[in-house]
């Protein structure tokens, strides 16, 4: 009876799209392109009529529409994405940093089959409720949340704000029962500012949402308020967001009335020149911009329309590249798109996208735009620079890279836990800027290292002999030299406590960051990184030399901005 009714609907189905089918070819005879269009809309409709109706196993028709959808748009470019109704929520967070819930991060716990509290946010729920890093949920709402996803125990953790959620965790072997009030969470877009020395002020900016504009303005102001004559904007792995907020960032430093941005799509009628539409907060004061391979999107709008019109340095690694822009439409049910519309053009007239998504190789693969594509543009002063490969900077500095060692630590959050390890026996610091471990607790991590539940160290090397070993193998080399096949490995075999001492520096300032973190939360741990960062200090470095920072900004003095763009194998 249950499957007689299943076909008499999907039979329904299918003579409705049918005729909605036959209806468009009917309206669209004479139309070449549109015919196209309405023909392979039939011969989708007739597959999945079959699928649906014929195929073995009972199919899932949201999933099998659902994948179709994600394999159409992946053709186009990683940016035009389908948003399904279940995911608005995810996809609201991204826009506006704002959601209902407790204000922590969780993950999956490295030590037990919990999820953990990785980090709090100081005065929200979660941290006036008690909560701390490392409590492992047991219970959400009356669920038993063991061997439950990330995904689903934050599921349970958001709600609507002003609702309370009953937790239980475990802290050092204890139960703990609390109650949380939920509340709306709106995350700070500036999770630190400060003052780097007397003159010299800092502000770090991690995503474009939604008033993050006004976070800048109100902190450079503040900064300027203690002193700043001078002014460091960290757009670092920031991956970007919502374009009105870049245009209002550059806004804040350009004269009103200078061009910002120009956008070009298939649709002329959409095409927008932007301006800046407000008086400035500053259009003097000395600007140094840092970014990395990770700054994308609207971070590489205001570094490269502040680079366009000279009016800042900037400072690191090559950005992203990412010059396509997306506009969100709404669908039927509540589900909506995200769709490339444009490119973008900064003031200089160059538009930066690094890979071209229209012309695919016959594997399906994106290629860099080819060197003998690129076009030179010039900046306000005539200094020259170029589209296709993301903002060259006027400063290129070789990114600090961790220790095999301690890629191995962070990958396993071993300086994590041994800090809160370390917060039972000292609970309290009294200086972020002074605060440094002994070295009889630098030995005590070196003993606790092997005791860790699942910690594995592979070298590099270690791992390039195995591949090697599988070559000569194949190559049937390996035999006639296992001796010295046997004998290199037994010589680079990772020798972790040797790793742990040769690399101390850097994996006490691991621990020291994760403890200080625990302790003074997010805002505590970029101070205490802000100490040791090369191109922090480079950026005060360039400020507190005028003469270079007018030379490079003027092209009196060499710079990197005018670097063809290439790929490297950092960025392929």
């Amino acid at each position: 009876m249950k499957q007689s009714s299943r076909k008499t609907t999907n039979y329904a189905i299918a003579s409705v799209i049918a005729v909605f089918v036959v209806g468009l070819l009917l309206a669209f005879k004479g139309d070449k392109r549109n015919f196209e269009v309405v023909k392979n809309l039939d011969i989708f409709f007739s597959l999945f009529k079959e699928l649906n109706l014929s195929y073995v196993d009972e199919v899932d028709s949201k999933k099998l529409i659902r994948t179709a959808a994600d394999n159409m748009l992946s053709s186009l470019d990683p940016y035009t994405t389908f948003i399904a109704e279940e995911d608005m929520d995810d996809f609201k967070l991204q826009t506006t940093g704002e959601y209902g819930g407790v204000g922590s991060i969780v993950q999956m716990s490295d030590t037990s089959q919990y999820i953990m509290i990785r980090e709090i946010y100081p005065n929200l729920p979660a941290h006036q409720a008690g909560l701390r890093p490392g409590d492992l949920f047991v219970e959400v709402g009356g669920v038993d949340v063991q061997n439950k996803s990330v995904s689903q125990v934050s599921e349970l953790l958001r709600g609507k704000p002003d609702t309370d959620v009953k937790i239980k965790v475990i802290r050092d072997g204890k139960t703990i029962d609390v109650t949380v009030h939920r509340k709306t969470i709106q995350l700070n877009a500036v999770p630190y500012s400060g003052m780097l020395d007397e003159t010299t002020g800092y502000i770090l900016l991690t995503s474009f949402t939604a008033n993050c504009c006004n976070e800048v303005e109100k902190a450079f102001k503040n900064l300027r308020s203690q002193g700043a004559k001078q002014m460091v904007i960290d757009l670092r792995s920031n991956p970007g967001g919502l374009l009105d907020e870049a245009l209002k960032m550059v806004n804040l430093f350009v004269p009103k009335g200078s061009l910002i941005l120009n956008t070009k799509g298939r649709l002329h009628a959409l095409d927008r020149s932007y301006t800046a539409t407000r008086i400035p907060v500053d259009t003097v004061m000395p600007l140094v911009v840092l970014i990395n391979r990770a700054s994308a999107s609207a971070s590489e709008i205001v570094a490269g329309a502040l680079q366009d019109h000279d009016r800042a340095v900037v400072i690191g690694q090559r950005s992203f590249g990412k010059g396509l822009v997306q506009t969100t439409r709404e669908l039927e049910y509540n589900n909506a798109i995200k769709l490339t519309t444009s490119k973008y053009y900064i003031p200089s007239g160059r538009c930066i996208q690094a890979l071209d998504y229209s012309h695919r190789d016959e594997s399906g693969a994106v290629g860099y735009v080819p060197d003998s594509l690129l076009s030179e543009f010039k900046t306000a002063h005539g200094r020259k620079v170029f589209d296709g490969g993301g903002i060259s900077p006027d400063i290129t500095m070789e990114p600090e890279r961790y220790s095999n060692v301690s890629v191995a630590l962070i990958a396993f959050n071993v300086p994590f836990h041994y800090a809160l390890k370390y917060l039972r026996k000292h609970p309290k610091i009294d200086n972020i800027q002074s605060f440094h471990i002994s070295d009889d607790d630098f030995a005590d991590f070196c003993k606790y290292v092997p005791t860790f539940r699942r910690f594995e160290y592979k070298s590099r090397t270690s791992e390039a002999i195995k591949s090697l070993e599988k070559a000569a193998k194949a190559d049937k080399y390996y035999d006639e030299n296992v001796d010295i096949f046997t004998s290199l490995s037994e010589k680079m075999k990772p020798n972790l406590e040797k790793d742990l001492m040769t690399n101390k520096k850097e994996i006490v300032e691991l621990i020291e960051n994760e403890i200080i973190t625990a302790l003074y939360y997010r805002a505590g741990g970029i101070e205490y990184n802000l100490k040791s960062d090369i191109e922090v200090a480079e950026a005060k470095k360039v400020l507190n030399d005028m003469e270079r920072y007018r030379g490079l900004l003027d092209g009196t003095v060499e710079s990197h901005a005018g670097d063809k763009p290439r790929a490297t194998k950092e960025t392929e």
